[in-house]
């Protein structure tokens, strides 16, 4: 089965890079064939990054009024992700454009999972906040949970 986890996120906006955080310790606890891809910008390219994954995990920064740190899951053949999943997103095309565009296209892989993080600063700086950083540490062990489930 071929897996793809891609990092989501702005390295340079604060919480928003948690995503490529998550990639980084998520390249570190992982073996096998998984590629693991950090992704800043424009989001539309997910489509050909996925291309032939069966199952895609994607982490990324949320901005929902959620307590900072809090982890949200959310499988994206049960519904669309929630219009404020990343209302405060500085990506141009964010990943639940890209989600809803490869539905409407038939290209979404046979499983695609997105965890959020919810985000407290997304100023311009490098760095996560606490409780962001902690909440990657819970990601990275539900991630490895759910390839292990899976491979």
């Amino acid at each position: 089965m071929s897996t793809v986890i891609v990092g989501a996120g702005n390295a340079f906006r604060g919480d928003d890079g948690v995503g490529l955080v998550a990639a980084r310790r998520l390249r570190q606890a992982l073996s096998g064939d998984i590629r693991v891809l950090d992704k800043e910008g424009d989001f539309a390219s997910l489509l050909d990054d996925w291309q032939g994954a069966e199952v895609v995990i994607v982490v990324d920064a949320t901005s929902s009024g959620r307590v900072s740190g809090t982890i949200q899951r959310y499988d994206a053949h049960e519904r669309a992700l929630p219009s404020g999943f990343s209302r405060s997103s500085t990506h141009s095309f964010g990943v639940a454009e890209a989600i809803e565009l490869a539905r409407a296209l038939g290209r979404l892989p046979a499983r695609v999972v997105v965890f959020g993080i919810e985000g407290d600063d997304f100023t311009s700086g490098e760095g996560l906040s606490p409780d962001v950083d902690a909440a990657v540490d819970e990601v990275v062990k539900r991630v490895t949970a759910e390839t292990a489930d899976r491979g």
